[in-house]
């Protein structure tokens, strides 16, 4: 099926079309894009200067998914803020499909990563004798490949979906960003079964992730009744700090993505919790409740800080 579009750019409407309100959103996306960036890539070098943490097969994924989180939130955020210093705001044709692609490569990715860490958590706790021989560095190497390679067919399979779209003529966004949802409404065509695609390709795989990780979860928490209560502290510590990110992160995708192709005014706030909110808490999440983190942190800034004071 051949595209036949005549649509070369798209016009979003935004979160708002008022000129202050924009100021203010202008102001508020910067601070979450720098906090979001600095924290996530100082969780990155932390991990990459500790010895100690360089070893553990928990921070290597943590720094995969803290360089994932700073990523996703570049292919969003940034263009939002340009956006919202112009009245009118366009993407083009082929701007919209990168948008979209980069979307669904990184959260594909992140998904991946986030079922990774819960079966590093459960091999940790249920099998603790046994969790240097299963978890070792091929094993997790092969993981993150599995996330690269997931995300990126993820991504490819929507991205086939969306050019199969013939768009001729409507081309506003009511949003803030080019996603399935709001392209499908605007094709000239019965996207019926596109938008049952999109459920399977996207909404499904949420769901079945989610419900996975939520068996793992519920698996480690039976299994800590026979731990000591220091012990079951420190690993209920730790997997609050998981199901918390992944909760922040499933729940609004699933929201979006798991239902018809209905357009509602709300989803735009709910894309901003997996787009904007989720990689900017998900370092706080990780480094607040985290002694190890916090210890290394401090070691490694103190020495990067004494090094430019011998400068």
């Amino acid at each position: 099926m051949q595209n036949q579009s005549c649509v070369t750019e798209f016009v979003f409407l935004g979160l708002s079309e008022n000129p202050n309100v924009q100021k203010l959103i202008f102001i508020i996306c910067l601070l979450v894009y720098i906090v979001t960036i600095g924290s996530n890539m100082m969780i990155v070098v932390t991990i990459a200067c500790s010895p100690t943490l360089q070893g553990s097969p928990m921070y290597f994924f943590l720094a995969f998914l803290s360089l994932l989180d700073a990523s996703f939130s570049s292919a969003m955020t940034p263009k939002m803020m340009v956006d919202s210093l112009y009245e009118r705001k366009t993407i083009s044709f082929e701007g919209c499909i990168i948008q979209l692609f980069a979307e669904h490569f990184f959260g594909g990715a992140e998904m991946i990563v986030l079922t990774a860490m819960a079966y590093d958590r459960y091999v940790a706790i249920c099998k603790p004798l046994h969790y240097s021989s299963i978890m070792t560095r091929r094993l997790c190497g092969t993981l993150v490949g599995v996330a690269w390679a997931g995300g990126f067919l993820h991504s490819t399979v929507q991205i086939v979906f969306t050019l199969q779209l013939p768009f001729c003529g409507p081309n506003v966004i009511d949003h803030f960003m080019c996603d399935l949802s709001p392209l499908l409404e605007l094709a000239c065509t019965d996207t019926h079964i596109f938008g049952l695609l999109v459920v399977a390709n996207s909404g499904l795989i949420c769901i079945i992730i989610f419900f996975l990780l939520l068996v793992s979860y519920c698996f480690i928490l039976v299994s800590l009744r026979s731990h000591s209560s220091e012990g079951r502290w420190k690993a209920l510590s730790t997997c609050g700090s998981h199901i918390a990110v992944v909760v922040l992160f499933f729940v609004p995708c699933i929201f979006i993505y798991a239902r018809p192709h209905t357009a509602f005014s709300f989803d735009k706030m709910v894309a901003i919790f997996y787009t904007m909110l989720s990689p900017l808490l998900n370092p706080m999440i990780y480094t607040f409740r985290n002694k190890d983190m916090k210890n290394a942190i401090r070691k490694v800034w103190n020495q990067l800080i004494t090094v430019s004071n011998e400068k």
